[in-house]
């Protein structure tokens, strides 16, 4: 079934994740980046029009690029993942195109609230406590992950491959004051 996200990716963290979400991320294999989901799903492939790419960047045009690290190690039930920090920009860029669709809630509006993260493996016990321990160490050893946000990717999916469909770019930070 075609399917389509809007996620922010995070290049940055590939060398930190790859090798978990090869083994435990279904989507890797898919072609889906080290990312941090802002809205899925979203509207199917084929129903995607210059008017909707529009009205997405629209949506997002009030949200300011800005800084991020990964720095935490986090737990669902069946996933390990890096939250990011702040999380707050990445909830208002959620609400801002959840907003704009209001049909495409987050996640089917299963859940309550939006937990921005980075998901590094889905995955049940014991190798999700292994996981979140490794991540740990490693993050305790290397120091956090620092990314910007300056771009959303609508990815789709119609092949049986995830692909960049559009790239949304953010308004520009604002330099700090000297």
């Amino acid at each position: 079934m075609p399917q389509s996200a809007l996620i922010v990716r995070v290049p940055e963290a590939e060398s930190y994740v790859s090798h978990y979400r090869e083994q435990y991320d279904s989507s890797a294999k898919l072609g889906v980046p080290a990312h941090i989901t802002v809205l899925y799903p979203f509207i199917p492939p084929e129903l995607i029009t210059s008017s909707i790419i529009e009205e997405v960047q629209a949506a997002v045009s009030c949200v300011t690029a800005f800084a991020f690290q990964l720095a935490k190690v986090g737990r669902f039930p069946g996933v390990v993942y890096l939250a990011p920090e702040p999380s707050d920009p990445f909830v208002s860029l959620t609400r801002a195109v959840a907003h704009a669709f209001p049909d495409y809630p987050p996640y089917r509006g299963q859940y309550a609230g939006t937990v921005p993260h980075l998901t590094a493996a889905q995955t049940a016990e014991p190798e999700q406590s292994a996981v979140a321990a490794e991540l740990h160490k490693l993050l305790e050893n290397s120091g956090s992950i620092v990314s910007s946000c300056d771009e959303l990717v609508l990815i789709e999916n119609s092949t049986g491959r995830w692909e960049q469909m559009h790239v949304f770019s953010l308004a520009p930070s604002r330099p700090a004051d000297a």
